[in-house]
């Protein structure tokens, strides 16, 4: 057996990596992720469409989901931003909480397998859209001023500590929240998506590729594990869904409210 043969035996599968996000170009430019984005947004309102035409005052289940969704995201903007100020941003939320939702559950679907939130230009523009709209609430409230004061200036703090606080609130408030949003969102899908693609082709290579019966078992194992992660990254496709809406809707309240 040559050095080469060698090598490649032991090799194993292919290692997954950031690469493996890179997807060669549909046509024209068009990737992927480019397709499952807009085409998130042509589900959304095609099915929300057919949820809300009834209109009954007894829905059915069609109706009954949609309201379901609907009241979920109500129940984070009125307890984070309340009042009636809320109704302004529900749209927005409901929306977000929508697309990011479908674009994570996407990283499980059969055929689709791609969860776009974990390309990093997904989440920076939704994070981008969060930022313009709760500084433009709060200023819009308060003048350009008085908002920057808000927001930069802790209710209660006087005195000489003001000189280390206030570029301290304003990095944190101003500069690091679209940051923290992306990059949550962004490595939790990357980072299941990886785990996942690891399982499977471990899987596969052992049971299919390894050429030693003895690895069909641990094979079986590995494939089982992605199942399990799978289900559990299903969990955590839902839980960035919200946790992205609920701290929108934090920042919006933040940015309106009467005291900081």
């Amino acid at each position: 057996m040559t050095l080469a043969s060698t090598l490649a035996a032991v090799s194993g599968p292919p290692s997954p990596g950031p690469a493996d996000f890179n997807l060669p170009a549909i046509a024209l430019g068009v990737t992927k992720p480019m397709v499952l984005v807009v085409l998130s947004a042509v589900v959304i309102f095609v099915v929300y469409r057919a949820m809300s035409r009834p209109a009954a005052v007894v829905p059915g289940r069609l109706q009954f989901a949609g309201e379901l969704s609907y009241d979920f995201v109500k129940g984070i903007a009125r307890d984070n931003i309340g009042g009636q100020e809320y109704k302004k941003y529900l749209p927005y939320l409901f929306a977000t909480f929508l697309f990011i939702l479908l674009n994570n559950l996407y990283g499980i679907i059969p055929f689709l397998q791609f969860p776009t939130m974990s390309r990093f230009g997904f989440p920076v523009a939704l994070a981008g859209l969060a930022w313009v709209i709760y500084n433009v609430a709060g200023i819009m409230k308060h003048g350009f001023f008085g908002y920057l004061k808000h927001t930069t200036v802790p209710g209660g703090t006087s005195g000489p500590i003001l000189i280390i606080m206030v570029p301290l609130e304003f990095f944190s408030n101003i500069l690091v929240r679209p940051f923290t949003l992306a990059l949550r969102l962004f490595a939790t899908m990357f980072a299941g998506h990886l785990l996942i693609v690891l399982f499977s082709l471990g899987a596969q290579y052992l049971i299919f590729n390894s050429g030693n019966a003895l690895y069909i078992v641990p094979g079986i194992l590995s494939f089982v594990a992605g199942i399990a992660i799978s289900f559990l990254d299903m969990l955590i496709m839902f839980l960035q869904a919200y946790v992205f809406t609920l701290l929108s809707a934090m920042y919006i309240g933040g940015a309106i409210a009467d005291e900081h």
